[in-house]
């Protein structure tokens, strides 16, 4: 599946908010929202509809419905961060959480907590992650999800880099991703340079 980097000039605007060092955690989490409400309208143009007709105050018209099961699953604990914004466009979609965790000296992440709804093989999946580095806890939790019957998958994540995409283009190829930004390089902390720091210690104020 193809990677859509996504230049819409809201999502842009936000990035640049989420990047800039001075932004206090109160403008972080509003430009966080920000920007993944358009990677979500991105993400969400193939949803299938149905056709229906509406009562409006004047008459009946045509309109297309949202259509099928929705699964949203942030991996903890930075991709909580997506999912209020993603529930507020997608209000029937059902949430599951996956828990990871980085080893620092390996940058291998390994599972601590899962919890998905029970049925998730006919449903869209959209797996949220701000920062896709080296691509291994995406990977991880897409093992995951296709472990467990999942066949239609996205990767929704603010800043992305070329190692992590191709990493997870590797292992699941049919799986779409959407970025606001592909940064060039991990330093040796498997940091995204210049990316925007550690997301989460910067969307909750623990840095």
């Amino acid at each position: 599946m193809p990677v859509h980097v996504v230049d819409h000039p809201i999502a842009q605007d936000a990035l640049a908010a989420l990047r800039r060092s001075t932004t206090d955690a109160r403008e972080f989490r509003r430009n966080a929202a920000r920007l993944t409400t358009t990677l979500a309208v991105e993400a969400t143009r193939t949803l299938r509809t149905r056709n229906a007709e509406v009562e409006t105050p004047l008459g009946q018209a045509s309109a297309r419905l949202v259509h099928g099961e929705i699964v949203i699953v942030p991996i903890l604990r930075a991709g909580l961060s997506m999912l209020d914004p993603l529930l507020s466009l997608l209000p029937s979609a059902r949430v599951g959480y996956i828990g990871l965790q980085r080893d620092e000296r390996t940058a291998v992440a390994s599972s601590y907590y899962r919890k998905l709804p029970k049925q998730v093989a006919d449903a869209r999946v959209l797996l949220v992650d701000p920062m896709l580095a080296t691509g291994g806890s995406a990977i991880n939790a897409l093992d995951l999800l296709k472990g467990v019957g999942a066949t239609e998958t996205a990767l929704l994540c603010m800043v992305a880099t070329a190692e992590g995409l191709s990493a997870v283009e590797a292992k699941h190829p049919r799986t779409a991703i959407y970025t606001a930004a592909v940064d060039p390089i991990l330093n040796g902390q498997k940091f995204i340079v210049p990316g925007l720091g550690d997301f989460g210690d910067r969307l909750y104020g623990t840095d």
